[in-house]
């Protein structure tokens, strides 16, 4: 799975309550959800994405509480992958189950400037920002992680295997 798209720069322990806060977590829609995706970390940043833009982010990206609308706000506000120094636990599980595509990269804090482009390669790992030339190298993901994200998350991917083993 490859992505491009131009980086939009959060810093380290952004939560869910930045990423979707509370107030609207009386609707399980997800096109309402996205409109109010990052809101309390850059009120503006839903006005300025563009479908198939990056997060990236410092440490500890998504801790808080457990809210799957986290990853599913950020998926449906047009971001095709979220790159991160590291993520918290649940929030990482949480992304893979609802299909939104994250990859960790330890390496990359402070060296990738908003609305710089990038190039992700989930496969192989690769990070490449094609406005510095530089690369940077992330674990690669599994191919079962890749096959959940392919299929569109947890649920999805449950679905498909139901009806191949029919």
């Amino acid at each position: 799975m490859r992505f491009q798209g131009r980086a939009w720069l959060f810093g380290d322990n952004i939560d869910t309550d930045a990423i979707i806060p509370a107030r609207y977590l009386n609707t399980s829609d997800p096109r309402e959800l996205a409109k109010h995706c990052m809101e309390d970390a850059d009120a503006s940043f839903v006005d300025k994405v563009q479908p198939g833009d990056i997060i990236v982010a410092g440490k500890n990206f998504g801790c808080g509480s457990s809210r799957e609308h986290a990853p599913i706000a950020i998926k449906w506000a047009g971001i095709s992958c979220v790159i991160a120094e590291s993520f918290a636990r649940i929030f990482y599980r949480n992304a893979f189950n609802m299909g939104l595509p994250i990859l960790e990269c330890p390496s990359i804090g402070g060296k990738i400037k908003e609305g710089d482009e990038i190039i992700v390669d989930l496969s192989k790992g690769i990070i490449e920002n094609t406005s510095t030339g530089e690369v940077f190298q992330a674990e690669p993901l599994p191919p079962f992680m890749q096959e959940l994200l392919k299929a569109g998350g947890l649920i999805l991917y449950v679905k498909k295997q139901i009806q191949l083993s029919k």
